[in-house]
């Protein structure tokens, strides 16, 4: 008989049996012998499944091969009915290794009580390992002599479980790329450095992850590292008054790649206090190149550019949304109340710009069709993030007021995007250029691209767009002039 069978008729047996009883049970009334195993579960694809997510559908594995730095949970289940008493279950911890490359925590007993049949062994790695090494952990008795070790057959008695530690590797990553400042003294801006294989404090303590270009004065500091190995948090403080309207100021933080930490994904974080410009927020143009009730929704455009040897008019589209604001923005308009009177709930759009990117997932658009400036690209947002740009475009209406017409921005920013062989690289963008409506509801923006990286492009190189709000946009006259050819990332 398979253990899915016993599991299955075991579960009959203890709902069948509710009200038999054992006098000298201390684990409510079922006479079937409870019994405490591991219980840990991995996804089809590898990945240890965590509370509160669940799958009754998976079998508990007796060894996993961990490659991540991060603390490893690893659940014990006691399968009984709700406890009348508190059961202690002792457990033992060997390694083929170095004894203090890891701590546990519990050091050696679990404790159930009431309905808390689930108790965790939490694996932290104080340093990396040098050399391949198994941590084993093996249950080795209950305090109640009526709890079972491990699981009631001979198959899969599940109670001893083997940690492979395999080669790790560690990266790191802004998940947020860009933010915008007021620029008064004081403001401050938090923000976080991921690490999805996990990081060592002690490797990162002292370690020079950042580099800087600095456009201001500002003060760098971090939370402590607790037990959280999955990000860090850091706050930026800003030192001075950036108060000159015409000024736009910048600031660049880098992350290095180190020997034992890559940088990977969005590795540039921008921090900005733009061009002060005086606009009616009631002119709204973001909105025209949006629709939040489309799930669908797509601008479309074309680009100047080289198809098998002839320069044209080269046809793209993306899923187009809007910024969402705070309601303090200076930018910001009313997008919805969500029918409620409590104004915690509303949200707000920047009324002057728009992003692409992709609804859900960790997939790309091609936004201003660089996936075809290129023959190789990786197209995941964890390689090449850069070809989701969120904010790209902002608007400004002529005087301010006007509903049709005015220039556009392209953001400046930095964007990372990686080839399928692994190479990648931060190009800096930027471009202006004008918007207009050329028929009724019928938006046009004409926009010049730049886009500079020494060992891509070897500095400088532009590209000429239109974008429209709907499909079905007038032909667009070729131009008498040399286009781009794709490269190798």
């Amino acid at each position: 008989m398979n253990r899915i069978k016993i599991l299955s008729i075991l579960s009959a047996v203890i709902v069948f049996f509710g009200s038999c009883s054992k006098d000298d049970y201390k684990l409510d009334s079922r006479s079937v012998d409870p019994f405490v195993r591991f219980n840990f579960l991995t996804t089809s694809a590898g990945v240890p499944l965590e509370y509160p997510t669940k799958n009754t559908g998976l079998i508990p594995v007796n060894t996993y091969e961990n490659k991540s730095v991060k603390t490893l949970k690893i659940p014990v289940a006691l399968t009984s009915a709700t406890l009348k008493s508190p059961v202690i279950v002792n457990f033992s911890s060997t390694t083929s290794g170095d004894q203090n490359s890891y701590s546990m925590t519990p050091k050696n007993e679990l404790l159930f009580e009431g309905n808390k049949l689930t108790d965790t062994i939490f694996v932290s790695f104080d340093k990396r390992w040098q050399d391949k090494q198994t941590i084993t952990l093996k249950l080795e008795n209950a305090s109640d002599p009526l709890v079972h070790i491990g699981n009631l057959n001979t198959e899969a008695t599940n109670n001893i479980f083997t940690i492979n530690l395999g080669e790790v590797a560690t990266t790191y990553n802004f998940p947020v790329k860009d933010f915008t400042i007021k620029g008064e003294v004081g403001e401050k801006v938090d923000f976080k450095v991921n690490f999805p294989n996990g990081f060592i404090p002690s490797e990162i303590e002292n370690l020079e992850i950042f580099s800087f270009l600095n456009g201001f004065d500002y003060s760098l500091t971090h939370d402590d590292f607790g037990d959280n190995r999955n990000s860090i948090t850091y706050h930026l403080t800003l030192l001075e008054d950036l108060q000159k309207d015409d000024v736009r100021y910048q600031t660049n933080i880098t992350l290095n790649t180190t020997s034992n930490y890559t940088a990977n994904g969005n590795t540039i974080l921008t921090i900005t206090k733009p061009v002060k410009s005086t606009r009616d927020v009631n002119a709204n143009p973001a909105s025209k190149f949006y629709d939040l009730s489309n799930s669908n929704y797509l601008t479309y455009g074309v680009n100047w550019f080289d198809r098998s040897g002839t320069c044209v008019w080269q046809a793209f589209n993306a899923l187009t949304f809007p910024v969402v604001v705070t309601k303090d923005d200076p930018n910001a308009i009313l997008y919805s109340d969500k029918g409620t009177t409590n104004p915690d709930d509303d949200v707000y759009h920047d009324a002057f710009k728009i992003g692409f990117r992709v609804a859900t997932g960790t997939n790309t658009v091609n936004s201003f069709n660089l996936k075809r400036w290129f023959t190789n690209p990786s197209s995941s947002a964890a390689n090449s993030p850069g070809f989701n740009i969120n904010p790209a475009l902002e608007f400004f209406p002529e005087n301010g007021t006007s509903k049709t017409n005015g220039t556009v921005l392209v953001i400046p920013q930095f964007i990372t995007i990686a080839g399928t062989n692994g190479n990648k690289y931060n190009i800096a963008i930027e471009g202006e250029g004008t918007y207009k409506e050329i028929s009724s509801g019928l938006f046009e923006i004409s926009f010049e691209l730049k886009l500079t990286n020494e060992k891509l492009f070897g500095g400088t190189v532009t590209g000429k767009y239109k974008i429209y709000n709907k499909n079905g946009f007038p032909t667009v006259t070729p131009l008498d002039e040399p286009c781009r050819t794709a490269i190798d990332l």
